[in-house]
């Protein structure tokens, strides 16, 4: 398993992988009945097929297990050969696998199989042009909670692929204190304070992480104890002057207003984190196709 998967996320994936291509099946069909595609039904049911995946475009590529849970699921005569390992850059036309069996059951499970791994595809690589973007820097690029309703497990694997580490994984693995807790609580320490005691109260062990939107409540978080503290729209001046405030005494982590042409300024102020919704909310698709070659 890759090591930059959470263990939160790693626990989770084999039970989203079924969940997710059951749920993909069930869309296509209106069910688990392969029969309802009609479609399919045009092509005579012993004929052979051989076919192979490619990429369009220059890619990162992630979502192999989706894929192969797809052709499994919907299309068990078909033989699946990959060319390309998961986390593995590819070029424009290069050819992922080739595939074998029967034409309608390939046919069948194509769309869903494609699916994952142009989604999933573009969360890695969309990932790994942050990493690259801050390579030689201390900072470290995270994802948010920000995914695609039902892929959240998905995604998260998938920045993991593309070389980004990951957050927590939701509401349940770790507590994350907002500007609008800090107004319903009053203040930074109230609310630092309040998370501390649901902790203590539950038996809990988990990671409190509190948002700042200024130097002030910075200084706040760090004097209640806080050794997680979240910059929300920091500028980079004001970026570097929390740097120096902090003086390593809590993990930094910027996030809002970031892409990918300041990335690289924001890792330089020194912040530990960098966090980034795009990577998994605003995707571009990777452009794959399925081809017979032997019809």
């Amino acid at each position: 398993m890759n090591q930059l998967i959470s263990k939160q996320v790693s626990l989770k994936i084999t039970e989203a992988i079924q969940k997710n291509v059951l749920a993909a099946i069930s869309e296509d069909l209106n069910g688990l009945d392969k029969t309802k595609d009609f479609t399919a039904q045009l092509i005579a049911a012993n004929q052979l097929a051989e076919a192979t995946i490619i990429s369009r475009e220059a890619a990162v590529i992630c979502g192999i297990p989706w894929a192969e849970e797809c052709f499994k699921q919907i299309a068990p005569s078909v033989k699946v050969i990959w060319q390309v390992k998961e986390g593995e850059s590819v070029i424009a036309n290069q050819s992922l696998c080739t595939l074998s069996g029967l034409a309608n059951e390939m046919l069948t499970a194509e769309r869903c199989a494609l699916n994952f791994l142009q989604t999933l595809s573009a969360t890695a690589t969309s990932t790994k042009k942050y990493v690259d973007e801050i390579h030689g820097t201390n900072a470290r690029i995270m994802d948010t909670r920000k995914t695609l309703p039902g892929l959240r497990v998905a995604q998260k694997y998938a920045v993991a692929i593309g070389g980004g580490l990951n957050q927590r994984l939701g509401l349940y693995d770790g507590i994350l204190i907002k500007e609008n807790h800090i107004a319903a609580l009053g203040s930074v320490d109230n609310a630092f304070l309040a998370a501390t005691k649901i902790n203590k109260q539950n038996s809990n062990e988990l990671p409190i992480q509190i948002e700042v939107e200024n130097l002030n409540e910075l200084e706040s978080a760090i004097i209640a104890g806080a050794k997680l503290i979240l910059l929300d729209n920091f500028d980079i001046s004001t970026l570097k002057a929390a740097v120096k405030l902090n003086a390593k005494r809590a993990i930094l982590e910027a996030s809002g207003g970031i892409d990918i042409s300041n990335v690289r300024e924001v890792a330089l102020t020194g912040v530990d984190r960098i966090s980034i919704g795009d990577l998994t909310k605003n995707i571009s698709a990777i452009d794959l196709s399925m081809r017979f070659s032997n019809i």
